[in-house]
């Protein structure tokens, strides 16, 4: 007794009941044959059963068909040889309910003797259907997160706090091209070049240190290693959690190799355009300036007959002005504003029919094959301008392989559907007929490669070559909604594919137009709009030097003003884009509406099929290109005044 307090009397009956009724855990006494004794209320709500119902009864009644033979067997030896294997703390078995449902319980078995002697067995019965239920919940998780982890499309890499790699999931395997059983264990540094390598070992040392924990965060953009050395973009989104007590570090790994690749496509596309738009406009001014020198020239060298001398200069200021004028063709070329006429065309055809002109332009050290499909589909394409196209790529082959070599020239089909974007993204899906050409040449590094179809880029010396060959092909494959693609690699040649749209079903056969006689003069009225001084000139002087009579305007707005005070005029000979807000065009429908049997001559340095996309004009208008020359002119204004009169 202390400080009055009496000690409770641990041998009283009612007070280790009152422990056993109140008790959490069920607690069942049994004899030594198996007979039920006692049942607490926890038993009963364990297994459904009330006390009344169980008492006197085996327990076996509340064991599964698999216990009850054991338990059997564990009673027979204790009455056999005294052995109490059932005895013990802490064993898991199954019980059963009242309604043959079976649960998880601890069991811990005691024996004590009654008075007479006789062991009893007192049972203390822990449910763990909530574990079990905790722990069947945690392990479908970690299946459901296994699951997830090991199909993820991004890599999933775990490693503790020393940087040690636990976890290595399949898209990992695939990114960095480790078995996961090469790297589990290793450093992740091993995934690391310079200087990501170094800079990880500084963020370790420091959340070892001082706890910092700086790489922790979503979306940084880094350098994966692979197996074989070579490295790729990744963005890396690194967050924490704990194992065992412990930091761990889980990686989630996104390739950016194709989203680089594509956003270097589309820089490329769209530099590209930009140039090409600065070409258009160049081509465009030099066509009016090089019409005037040309047309000049011209005119100078018919006047100076009688001077051989001079008359020898004006010719080769024409050349030169000729030289010019297919340099802005090039340029047009690659700004996709050259005059295209395309038409159903046998590739396989006019591959062959190449053989020849290719042989007698090549040097002798190099052998040209052909390999044709003979399945190949038509192509809808120009087939002058195609022709034009190998024999650049042809020259530039050429020049590639300095020591001979082997020229090749192949044809194929292929089908471009949405699920190759990324590798063709500049040109959509369809059907496709390719013409590859391969030579066996130094190749092109990298540098060199990315800058390939540049207008004016080149590798050659000064003066051995303009920089345009393979700025046109990239043109008119685009031009003809095509696309192009060049594979190169230093010491391997170069492959150039030019993408063409296919014909998909046999076209009628069109007769060809046969050019009607006429000639090159004339006595009609002819209204001449252009806004460029010099080019106003020349066409006022060569069209009066042909006989007819001229009549001149600056603009779309003069040009009315004309047609409204001019008696007659039969054909008005008009520039499409003029400053002033009226192009030619526009002029050509308001000047119409007075007058509706006007004929209409169009000329720009910008092709047609350029100012038909640009709505300037529609599709079919005849039209002379800029530069033309005189006898280009004649012909021209000929055919238009012959021609049937407008609706």
């Amino acid at each position: 007794m202390e400080d009055g307090i009496a000690s409770p009397d641990y041998s009283s009956a009612d007070w280790l009941r009152a422990v056993v009724d109140t008790a959490v855990d069920g607690v069942i006494l049994i004899d030594a044959h198996g007979g039920i004794l006692m049942f607490n209320p926890a038993c009963e709500k364990l297994f459904g059963y009330s006390a009344g119902e169980v008492v006197g009864r085996n327990v076996k009644v509340l064991m599964p068909s698999s216990y009850r033979d054991a338990h059997d067997g564990y009673l027979h030896n204790y009455h056999v040889s005294g052995e109490r294997k059932i005895i013990g703390i802490g064993r898991e078995v199954a019980g059963q309910r009242k309604d043959g449902s079976t649960f998880l319980i601890h069991l811990s078995v005691g024996e004590t003797k009654q008075a007479s002697g006789k062991s009893i067995f007192v049972g203390i019965l822990h449910d763990l259907t909530e574990r079990e239920r905790v722990e069947r919940e945690l392990r479908e998780s970690a299946a459901r997160l296994r699951a997830v982890v090991d199909t993820a499309v991004d890599g999933v890499i775990l490693i503790d706090s020393n940087g040690t790699i636990l976890k290595f999931n399949p898209a990992c395997e695939r990114l960095f091209k480790y078995r996961a059983d090469e790297v589990l264990g290793e450093n992740v540094t091993i995934l690391m070049p310079e200087p990501y390598r170094s800079e990880h070992d500084g963020y370790v040392r420091n959340f070892l240190t001082t706890g910092e924990k700086k790489i922790i965060g979503i979306g940084r953009e880094v350098v994966g290693r692979r197996k074989d050395g070579t490295t790729f973009p990744m963005d890396l989104s690194v967050g924490e959690a704990e194992q065992d007590g412990s930091p761990i570090f889980v990686g989630m790994i996104h390739d950016l190799s194709d989203r680089k690749r594509t956003e270097a496509q589309l820089i490329q596309a769209q530099k590209m355009e930009a140039v090409g738009q600065l070409s258009g406009g160049i081509a465009h001014d030099f066509n009016n300036l090089l019409t005037v020198i040309v047309g000049n020239a011209e005119f100078l060298a018919e006047q100076l007959l009688s001077r051989a001398d001079l008359k020898r200069l004006a010719e080769d200021i024409c050349s030169a002005g000729e030289r010019g004028a297919e340099l802005t063709q090039r340029l047009l070329a690659f700004s996709r504003k050259q005059l295209l006429r395309p038409v159903e065309t046998e590739c396989n055809k006019l591959v062959e029919s190449m053989h020849k002109l290719l042989r007698r332009t090549l040097r002798e050290d190099i052998a040209i094959a052909t390999q044709t499909d003979p399945a190949l589909r038509h192509a809808f394409a120009d087939p002058a301008q195609l022709e034009s196209a190998i024999l650049n790529l042809a020259l530039n082959a050429q020049d590639a392989m300095g020591s001979g070599g082997r020229l090749t020239i192949s044809t194929a089909n292929a089908s471009l559907d949405p699920g190759d974007h990324n590798a063709h993204p500049e040109v959509g899906p369809g059907e496709y007929v390719v013409i590859a050409v391969t030579d066996t040449g130094s190749g092109m590094p990298k540098p060199v490669l990315e800058r390939a179809f540049e207008p004016f880029f080149t590798t050659k010396e000064v003066g051995k070559g303009s920089g345009l060959g393979l700025s046109m092909v990239y043109g008119f494959a685009k031009q003809s909604n095509g696309h192009v693609t060049i594979y190169s690699e230093p010491g391997l040649g170069t492959t150039v594919r030019i993408y063409l749209p296919a014909v998909l079903a046999k076209t009628q056969d069109v007769p060809l137009a046969v050019d009607k006689e006429v000639t090159n003069s004339g006595s009609e009225s002819v209204l001449v709009v252009e806004d460029d001084p010099f080019v106003r000139s020349y066409a006022v002087m060569s069209l009066e030097s042909l006989g007819y009579k001229v009549v001149s305007a600056v603009d779309g707005r003069e040009a009315l003003q004309k047609l409204a005070t001019t008696a007659h005029i039969d054909l008005l000979f008009t520039d499409v884009v003029m400053p002033g807000g009226v192009n030619g065009w526009e002029l050509a429908g308001l000047a119409r509406k007075d007058r509706p049997d006007l004929r209409v001559l169009l000329t720009s340095g910008y092709a047609l099929e350029t100012l038909a996309a640009n709505g300037h004009v529609r599709q079919g208008a005849l039209i002379l290109e800029k530069p033309y020359r005189k006898a280009e002119l004649a012909r021209l204004v000929r055919e238009a005044l012959v021609a049937p009169v407008p609706v």
